[in-house]
């Protein structure tokens, strides 16, 4: 008899979280979604579909992600992946965003996936298997003007996953890293606002300058569910690729010029697009 795979995802509200689960439950798996949006009530009470089970998860709470754990186990004994989706997104220059909102964005993108990894770990050390994967982003991989939160707790998500692959390789547990360019429906739906970018600030004209592009590049951006697709298919190979980038063909070039040209050179090249749609 076949055991049906179950699969932990956080984030699963909307977005590229939303298109995960529906790709892992078209293919049979059990999934376990978890989002704060899913309350029911203080009791945290669930709701049930085929192959679905959503639960209330708040991954910035330790008690919470313990709950949604011992009621994922209630549901099925197994772990076989976990996916790591919950992310919140600051737009503000450096200077105008505030210790908190850092706080609170490295506490859900990478304090948070880090929790929901140790809470999974001994489960999948005891089936002697398990897939982690951890959303990641082209920011994981290089700077993005006044988004030095989302950019950070992406950096700090990359660093974290190659330790985490290195150590538990000998329980059979791989991990992937998902790097997403620009996707339809994605960041804007989880943004929080940085301090007021207003007339007096000395970045106000660069930085409406940069949120145009981004609204424009995410507004024309790749379709969630073929990210879903390709990221259930990774997890269902063998050996799971380490890294799984999902972008456009100027996003691919970004990443291999950052790692070819000086940091002067990039850093110009990086300012004159998200300065060339102001008008846009």
């Amino acid at each position: 008899m076949t055991t049906i795979k179950t699969v932990w995802i956080t984030g699963a509200s909307s977005g590229l979280g939303l298109a995960t689960a529906k790709a892992f439950a078209g293919r049979g798996w059990l999934v376990v979604a978890g989002a704060r949006s899913f309350a029911d009530g203080a009791v945290h009470e669930e709701e049930k579909a085929e192959h679905w089970v959503r639960l209330r998860l708040d991954v910035t709470d330790g008690e919470s992600c313990a709950h949604f754990v011992r009621r994922a186990l209630e549901i099925s004994p197994r772990v076989d992946a976990l996916v790591c989706g919950a992310a919140v997104l600051v737009l503000g220059s450096c200077e105008k965003t505030g210790a908190d909102e850092y706080n609170r964005v490295l506490d859900t993108n990478f304090t948070g996936a880090a929790r929901m990894v140790s809470l999974a770990l001994p489960y999948m050390r005891a089936q002697g298997s398990g897939r982690i994967v951890l959303f990641s982003s082209i920011n994981g991989l290089l700077g993005i003007p006044f988004q030095s939160a989302y950019t950070a707790s992406k950096h700090a998500l990359e660093g974290y996953a190659e330790c985490l692959a290195m150590e538990t390789a000998p329980w059979g547990v791989q991990v992937c890293l998902v790097e997403p360019g620009d996707h339809r429906g994605g960041s804007q739906r989880t943004r929080l606002n940085a301090r007021e970018e207003n007339g007096a600030s000395p970045y106000h004209e660069r930085f409406d300058a940069a949120v145009a592009v981004i609204h424009s590049d995410e507004a024309n951006g790749l379709s969630p569910d073929r990210l879903g697709e390709k990221l259930v298919q990774n997890v269902e190979r063998r050996h799971m690729r380490f890294r799984l980038r999902v972008a456009k063909p100027d996003q691919h070039l970004a990443v291999w010029l950052h790692a070819l040209l000086p940091p002067w050179l990039n850093g110009r090249v990086l300012c004159a697009y998200y300065q060339g749609k102001r008008k846009a």
